[in-house]
């Protein structure tokens, strides 16, 4: 078994959809970056392929590539998983965390289990979000981005 963490960070901008764990969020900012800029899909990416040895996204799918503009997160995600299957991997589960001032994230924090977990091929009972501020302080307190970091346990097949 081994275990892989991820970290990501974009800056909030306007004009932009804000988009986490694959679900639009109504929300006057949304995420900055070459991709659909996915933080908490970015960070269980990255968990998820350096848990396998895999590097990490920037490796993986390089934003100085025009092939990734705009590209959703989740179609990323399921080349990872592909990446992982041919190296003999299975997820066992997955934990992230995302670090958001605003908006409130709880109401949509299941639909981002089951989009996560039906592209990584786990139950949704397998695939935990949580969300929380950072008490005003920093640059995700201070609403200036968003962050999220992600545990995940891969297995050997």
């Amino acid at each position: 078994m081994r275990i892989g963490h991820g970290y990501d960070v974009h800056r909030l901008a306007p004009e932009r959809k804000l988009i986490l764990g694959g679900v639009e969020i109504p929300y006057v900012l949304g995420l900055l970056g070459h991709s659909d800029a996915d933080v908490l899909t970015h960070a269980v990416m990255d968990a998820l392929l350096g848990g396998a040895g895999l590097w990490d996204i920037g490796h993986a799918f390089p934003d100085n590539d025009p092939a990734y503009e705009g590209i959703s997160s989740l179609v990323l995600l399921e080349r990872v998983m592909k990446k992982l299957a041919e190296q003999g991997f299975r997820v066992e589960n997955v934990d992230a965390t995302i670090l958001a001032q605003r908006p409130k994230l709880a109401p949509f924090i299941p639909q981002m289990r089951e989009k996560l977990a039906r592209v990584i091929g786990i139950q949704p009972d397998r695939v935990n979000v949580k969300a929380t501020t950072e008490e005003g302080l920093g640059f995700t307190g201070q609403g200036e981005g968003m962050a999220a970091h992600a545990v995940a346990l891969l297995l050997e097949r």
